[in-house]
């Protein structure tokens, strides 16, 4: 084993001392075959929170999806390229994909509450105490806060980006010990994911140009690997661990905490590090 494996192991091993988490599921990662709300997956991953919570790690969920499902109500009266449809299928999604957390959580004797936040929540520094200050209460409180961006007057978010930013924002501010990515592919591959000579690349201690050049935009998922990597600087620069995984594997969550090799781990420090 390579000094490189063993450094991996031992932050690896080191994960399970997280107090707080922030995990990001992708709207790939809750969809089926057909691109609509899968609610076995949100199920799934509200056991795996559950089981995480009663461990005595706290979890900020921050969630896409609600497009996803707004188009499986609404789509067939409006114009799915359109802006204007894209903030309305947000609308209408946002309120059923919470409604489902709250049903699937409240049957594992937790509370979730909604957030939904836009650029200027954290360019505001009174909103941003505000901010962090509600999720620590939510948290003493024992309630799940689930994230997502205001889609529905967020333009930008909708034609350009998505959700890994946002869980990257979040992370820091509440000063997380961990954030986990969840996708639809099992991490960052060596090259094209869907050609057997890649290779999934298990730990990444520092994103460097040679890395990012790695990343396509044509990934599945509209943010892309790049993103996620921009994700992982940001959260690095302030000593925190990322792991990008695939949401579909089972138990992945408790799988990381427990010190798997699963996924990809990118950042070569933990925060519980003394």
């Amino acid at each position: 084993m390579s000094g490189g494996e063993i450094d991996e192991m031992v932050i690896r091993a080191k994960l399970g001392k997280s107090k707080l988490i922030v995990v990001k599921v992708g709207a790939s990662s809750l969809s089926d075959e057909n691109g609509k709300i899968d609610f076995e997956k949100i199920n799934s991953i509200c056991v795996e929170i559950s089981n995480l919570r009663r461990r005595g790690i706290d979890v900020v969920l921050v969630s896409s999806g609600a497009i996803k499902a707004g188009k499986a109500i609404i789509s067939d009266s409006l114009k799915n390229n359109e802006i204007s449809s894209l903030q309305a299928f947000a609308a209408v999604g946002q309120v059923l994909l919470m409604e489902s957390y709250r049903d699937l959580m409240a049957a594992k004797g937790y509370k979730v509450a909604q957030i939904l936040l836009t650029w200027d929540d954290f360019r505001s520094k009174t909103r941003l105490k505000n901010l962090v200050n509600t999720i620590q209460t939510l948290l003493s409180l024992g309630v799940l806060p689930i994230i997502n961006e205001n889609d529905t007057i967020a333009v930008e978010e909708i034609k350009f980006g998505d959700n890994d930013t946002l869980s990257a924002l979040v992370a820091t501010h509440l000063n997380s010990d961990l954030l986990v990515i969840l996708s639809d592919i099992a991490g960052l591959y060596s090259g094209d994911p869907s050609l057997p000579s890649s290779k999934l690349i298990s730990f990444v201690p520092e994103v460097t140009q040679e890395v990012e050049d790695l990343a396509s935009s044509k990934h599945k998922g509209f943010g892309g690997m790049k993103t996620k990597l921009k994700a992982a600087k940001m959260v690095n620069s302030f000593g925190i661990p990322m792991v990008i995984a695939n949401g579909g594997e089972f138990g992945i969550l408790e799988r990381i905490i427990n010190g798997e090799r699963v996924g990809t781990l990118i950042g070569s420090r933990v925060k519980n590090e003394k």
